[in-house]
């Protein structure tokens, strides 16, 4: 792709090295473009609104206010943010939690500019390849874990998932939590465990623990931390 005199970019990243390195690859290849930066999600959407960049590069683990630890949590709620308000936005997401994306494939999947995931261990020309195609418009998500269904996580099942292993809470009190049936609740564990690929009888015979294979396998595919 030839060198646009119009074109800016925004880095957004909370590791200032890997920053660094991200605007030498931007430098090495559109050596006259701006490049504008933001180690946090408010100082990032702060200037967004004033900047009407060509692309971000972004990681998807942020750190919401200066000061504050990076959070997988925060980087997905940026990432909806962006993408609702700004749906023509080019965005390459660089970082070491591509799979955690699974979490809004569906909203990835809506979204009308580029997108492009690069893991952080990756070559150099590879990463400027998904900046290349992400300017151009074009999608590629190969690298976010695929399961059954990926593209239809539903809400109800991530916040299964919060309130089970990060809350401790069991399936009364998540039913009373989210206003819904305790036989609800069984129903988003049966659809959740469906697309994970969990075989519960064949771990019942085998007497291994249900909710403990369930989290195991929501982690490996990037649904929890």
């Amino acid at each position: 792709m030839g060198y646009k005199p119009s074109l800016q970019f925004f880095v957004v990243d909370s590791q200032e090295l890997c920053m660094d390195g991200t605007i030498k690859v931007l430098r090495s290849k559109y050596p006259q473009a701006e490049i504008i930066t933001a180690t946090n999600a408010i100082d990032f959407l702060n200037q967004l609104s004033t900047y009407k960049p060509d692309l971000v590069v972004m990681d998807i683990s942020i750190a919401e206010k200066p000061g504050e630890i990076p959070l997988i949590n925060t980087g997905i709620q940026l990432l909806k943010t962006i993408m609702e308000n700004y749906p023509q936005l080019n965005i390459v997401v660089q970082s070491t939690y591509i799979k955690t994306l699974i979490r809004i494939k569906s909203e990835i999947d809506l979204h009308s500019g580029g997108f492009t995931v690069a893991d952080k261990s990756i070559p150099t020309v590879e990463l400027s390849n998904k900046i290349e195609w992400s300017l151009q418009g074009l999608t590629h998500t190969k690298d976010i874990t695929h399961m059954n269904g990926a593209s239809q996580v539903k809400p109800e099942w991530l916040r299964l998932l919060d309130l089970a292993f990060k809350q401790g809470f069991q399936d009364k009190a998540i039913a009373q939590h989210i206003c819904v049936s305790e036989r609800m609740v069984r129903h988003y564990w049966q659809g959740l465990q469906d697309t994970l690929s969990i075989d519960c009888e064949q771990l019942k015979n085998q007497g291994k623990n249900l909710r403990i294979m369930t989290q195991i396998r929501a982690r490996e595919v990037g649904l929890i931390d």
